[in-house]
């Protein structure tokens, strides 16, 4: 083995050597893949080719050489070996491979060796450990058993503290709950001393005490004998508040008996007064003026009452989150209402009758709402200041008083407004409730005034009632009912009297200088002059006196009703205007001829249309009726015995009758200006058509044969003659048709224009109604001399003295 050790490094370093060498051989001398190729051609080449001649001679030599060595023996040492034959190369790769494994494994076991040196030492120190161990969890041990000993002594001192605090708040919240039970004897020993002085602060804090203690009984219905006092405390607190508006009703009671008494030292006593007449006089209500009334009836009032409930009714109003304090609040105010109405209603009461004798009845209507504001806006302010915390609410609180005060004024209005006959002063009067007393004096004196509105708003739907009533029966009788006398429909004379006044009234006014020597007097002859002229020059002067009425109730109606109740107004005014003028068109029919009436209803209607435009309303009405109509065939059959009345089956006649034959509703719309728009264009229609015949009837019947005698001929062309052959169409006679429609032309087409021109002074309608007239009368002179050209011969239509279409226009354009 020493020898071994020995060598092992000489061999290893020449392995390494060896390696070496070849290792940079190979990186220095490195073959690519061509040359590699031919050194295996070589390699192939060789293994197969025999061995030359001086190769066997050395081999041969070599051989007898080496047997005279030691065959398998090689010269040197394994680092400088010189190798022979295989042999020697098997040999000495053998002991070179013997002396690496014997150089690895002598480092192995010197590592081994250090190792079980390690572990030896490891092994001492890990038992030291384990020892150490066992000393600490010992030790750990014994702290656990220290520490949970030390903790359950802690808990059990914490536990004793916690219970030792509970114990002491369970007693303090026994003690404070008690409190309050045992506060009634306190309480109501304290309240007994108090009752007699309301007024001091004793009393109110005993009030707080107590509702404190009943707050806290109420939460607490649990507590044994809680419903004892529970009724105990409010037994108690109903003899509190009791005491309380007891004192309101006797500090109420003394200032009305104060006031009252300082009116009576404030009025004037006659001299020499017997004690009689005295007692009379004091049972009168006296006469206050303006000035002394607010200071005795307002000022005297408050400093009799306010100084002793101030503080009190403070204390109420503070706790009326409280339902028993705002009944006693409500109660408060309840018994101030009735000192303020027996102190101010007599001497409103009085007041309202002085003015409604004085005055007429719009005159005492403004007066009488303009002084009850004044007195609804003192209310208002002498409440504050009782209540302070009701200011915004005092409108609702202020309810019993102001609803007595204002129904004073209301009993005083109805009466003569439900028996008012004069739409007028009906107008006024909702002008003035509507317009001036709502909608200006209610806004603008505030909250006070607005106890009013109520009372008001009553007063104005009654007085548009009676207003729609009397309109509805002035329709009635002024416009559907209305008898015409001779004169009201005496057309055109009415309206040719009216045109002649208004000229001799515009040449009168005319005629008067300024500088007249007259003076004073030629001033007013002019003025009352000027005055007349636009009085007989008005359009609604030579009305007929329906539609003036009409007309004259739709205006005045439009501001004084709502829109709604306007429009139904309106159409039954409107379709009943409607249906007067054309029955009075009728009766001027009979007197003065058609033409007059077709321009009576045009002048009429179209006035009409032409006023009603402005109002912002629908002309229509809704009607529902109920249709039996169909329900005669059930009866026939009952009363013919088809159907049984008897039968109990489904063709019993009355549950068919109910079934089937049961009444119908009908619902139908009548809008009255779409009415007076029919007839205003069938009048129109008619008077276009009647002004067309006046100048060319005859061309028209001509015209007319001549298409018969066409639709003949087509019939029955054999026997057809020429239009020139028939006894109507000879040349003399179309030339005597055409005289008379020149002679219509001449005479009475002008004459029927100028009548248009009386009725109907505006040129627009004349244009409108003329126009389609010309073009009648152009298109009928166009078939006539188409007729002339086409069948007659031209020295025969030229014996016919027919109106070139140019002079005719021209002539056409002359009279309109």
């Amino acid at each position: 083995m020493a020898t071994v050790r020995g060598h092992a490094p000489l061999a290893s370093q020449a392995a390494n050597r060896s390696y070496n060498v070849a290792s940079v051989w190979e990186q220095t001398a490195a073959l690519n893949e061509s040359q590699l190729q031919a050194i295996d051609t070589l390699s192939q080449s060789c293994t197969q080719r025999p061995y030359p001649t001086h190769v066997v001679e050395d081999q041969r030599f070599t051989a007898d050489t080496a047997e005279s060595h030691t065959k398998d023996a090689y010269v040197g040492t394994l680092e400088d070996a010189v190798l022979h034959n295989t042999n020697q190369f098997h040999k000495w790769h053998t002991e070179l491979e013997a002396a690496c494994a014997s150089e690895m494994e002598e480092k192995y076991k010197r590592y081994a060796d250090l190792l079980n040196n390690h572990l030896k030492l490891c092994e001492g120190i890990l038992g030291k450990v384990d020892q150490t161990i066992e000393y600490f969890d010992t030790l750990l041990t014994q702290h656990r058993d220290v520490s949970q000993k030390s903790k359950a002594l802690y808990n059990s001192c914490e536990q004793l503290v916690k219970e030792k605090d509970q114990l002491v708040e369970f007693a303090d919240a026994i003690r404070t709950k008690l409190k309050f039970f045992d506060e009634f004897e306190t309480v109501y020993a304290q309240f007994q001393k108090a009752q007699l002085s309301l007024d001091n602060d004793q009393f109110l804090q005993l009030l707080k005490k107590l509702d404190d203690c009943m707050a806290y009984v109420a939460t607490n219905p649990q507590y044994a004998d809680a419903g004892t006092y529970t009724t105990k405390f409010r037994q108690l607190q109903a003899r509190a508040l009791g005491a309380v508006r007891s004192k309101v009703q006797q500090v109420m009671k003394h200032a009305v008996v104060q006031v009252q008494a300082a009116i009576q030292e404030a009025v004037p006593k006659p001299a020499g007064q017997t004690a009689a007449s005295a007692a009379a006089a004091a049972q009168q209500v006296p006469v206050l003026a303006e000035g002394t009334e607010v200071s005795l009836l307002y000022v005297r009032f408050r400093a009799a009452a306010e100084p002793n409930l101030k503080g009190l009714v403070k204390e109420v109003e503070s706790r009326t989150s409280r339902p028993e304090y705002m009944r006693l609040l409500e109660e408060c105010i309840a018994l101030y209402a009735a000192a303020r109405q027996q102190l101010v209603s007599p001497f409103l009461s009085q007041r309202l009758h002085q003015e409604q004798a004085a005055q007429p009845l719009p005159a005492f209507t403004r007066a009488g709402c303009e002084h009850l504001l004044r007195v609804c806006q003192m209310e208002a302010q002498l409440f504050e200041q009782f209540f302070p915390s009701l200011g915004k609410s005092a409108p609702e609180h202020l309810a019993p008083l102001t609803e007595p005060l204002c129904t004073l004024l209301y009993d005083a209005l109805r009466p003569p407004i439900i028996t008012l006959q004069d739409i007028d002063e009906l107008c006024e009067l909702v002008d003035i409730l509507k317009h001036e007393v709502l909608g200006e004096q209610v806004g603008r004196r505030g909250g006070g005034a607005e106890a009013l509105r109520p009372m008001l708003t009553r007063t104005l739907a009654d007085v548009q009632a009676r207003l729609i009533y009397r309109c509805q029966a002035f329709i009635k009788d002024e416009v559907a009912g209305y008898s015409p006398s001779a004169a009201d429909v005496d057309y055109p004379a009415k309206l040719e009297r009216a045109a002649i006044e208004a000229a001799e009234a515009a040449s009168t006014s005319a005629a008067a200088a300024p500088g007249d020597s007259n003076g004073h007097s030629a001033a007013a002859e002019a003025n009352g002059a000027a005055a007349a002229a636009p009085a007989a020059a008005s359009p609604y002067a030579a009305l007929y006196p329906p539609l003036r009425s009409t007309l004259l109730c739709l205006s005045k109606l439009y501001r004084a009703v709502d829109g709604r109740t306007f429009g139904g107004l309106a159409q039954e005014a409107v379709a009943a205007c409607t249906s007067s003028v054309q029955q009075a068109s009728r009766q001027v029919a009979r007197k003065a001829g058609p033409l007059d009436a077709q321009l009576f209803m045009i002048k009429h209607l179209l006035f009409l249309r032409e006023q009603i435009a402005p109002f912002d309303v629908d002309f229509a009405a809704t009607d529902i009726d109920l249709d039996f109509t169909h329900m005669r065939d059930h009866l026939r059959r009952i009363l013919a015995g088809e159907s049984s009345l008897f039968t109990l089956s489904s063709n019993n006649a009355v549950v068919k009758m109910l079934g089937t034959g049961g009444p119908r509703v009908l619902t139908y719309q009548v809008d009255s200006k779409k009415e007076l728009e029919k007839a205003l264009k069938g009048v129109c229609e008619a008077f276009i058509m009647a002004v067309t015949k006046v100048a060319v009837e005859p061309m028209l019947s001509f015209i007319t044969k001549v298409t018969a005698v066409r639709v003949a001929a087509q019939a029955n062309a054999a026997t057809a003659k020429p239009l020139r052959e028939q006894a109507f169409a000879v040349p003399a006679k179309v030339a005597e048709m055409v005289g008379k429609v020149n002679e219509a032309l001449a005479g009475p087409l002008p004459a029927a224009i100028k009548k248009m021109s009386t009725y109907l002074p505006n040129p627009a309608t004349h244009a409108i109604l003329f126009k389609p007239v010309k073009s009648n009368i152009a298109e009928a002179h166009g078939q006539v001399a188409a007729l002339l050209a086409a069948e007659y011969a031209p020295e025969e239509a030229a014996g016919v003295q027919l109106y070139q279409p140019h002079q005719l226009a021209a002539l056409l354009d002359a009279m309109c």
